[in-house]
């Protein structure tokens, strides 16, 4: 039939104009998909890292308690340090003070342990001793040396390099802690530094994708105010080797 060949090519002709005129995605696999998300959230990611934080903490017990892994031993470890810092900081005790009490009281319950045993048992038992291993202090002064010695080289690399945007953020750095110091004393920097190393990374580890992209925020901020003082005051300041004068 003629009217329904002409209707059919009709319907046809629109067909491909409609085809025409949406515009062609490409066809993705899941799996591609899923992989070109776990690599812009890798690119993402603050300071482009690929460990996951319990890796950057270096694992083990210590990445546990920081993490929190173990809520009473975290718990009991923020809570001693609160009370230490409560006790010299509020209370205004003194570590002498402190330490000779707490030999006085050790000595107190040997002395009522040695002396009730044998009234009571007629054999006297000797209380145990502590005894603290050699090693103990040896491996604090090695691992406390290796930082030292690693953060006075990190200075001295920053000082020495031509790297001016890590210099600028060194100093500044440095000159904040300064201002930090002036307000409390060195106990409560401690103090505050521990607090934040027990709370900063399991927060970061929850909040990881906000947090990421706040800071990149920041930090894009950050370079554009440093793009216009470069522009503006640094790229003026000659960076070229001084000739010397020939002399005749």
């Amino acid at each position: 039939m003629p009217e329904g060949s002409k209707s059919e090519n009709l319907l046809n002709s629109l067909l491909e104009s409609f085809g025409d005129t949406v515009p062609k995605q490409k066809s993705v696999s899941f799996f591609e998909e899923e992989k070109s998300n776990s690599a812009a959230s890798q690119f993402n990611r603050l300071f482009g890292r690929q460990k996951p934080v319990y890796h950057l903490l270096g694992g083990g017990k210590s990445a546990d308690v920081l993490l929190w892994r173990n809520k009473k031993i975290s718990a009991s470890v923020l809570s001693s340090a609160t009370a230490v810092w409560v006790l010299f900081q509020w209370l205004n005790y003194h570590f002498l003070t402190l330490l000779c009490f707490a030999l006085v009281l050790g000595m107190v319950v040997l002395f009522l342990w040695s002396n009730a045993s044998g009234l009571v048992n007629r054999s006297s038992s000797r209380p145990p001793r502590m005894v603290l291993p050699e090693e103990l202090f040896a491996n604090i002064g090695i691992s406390v040396g290796a930082e030292v010695n690693r953060a006075l080289g990190f200075l001295q690399d920053v000082a020495c390099g031509r790297n001016l945007k890590q210099f600028l953020a060194v100093v500044a750095s440095l000159l904040a802690v300064a201002m930090i110091g002036s307000c409390c004393n060195f106990l409560t920097v401690l103090y505050i530094g521990f607090v934040a190393a027990h709370t900063l990374p399991v927060l970061y580890e929850r909040y990881e994708d906000q947090v990421d992209g706040f800071i990149y925020k920041v930090l894009e901020q950050l370079q554009g105010h440093y793009q216009k003082l470069d522009a503006g005051v640094l790229s003026k300041i000659p960076k070229g080797k001084l000739r010397g004068k020939k002399y005749e």
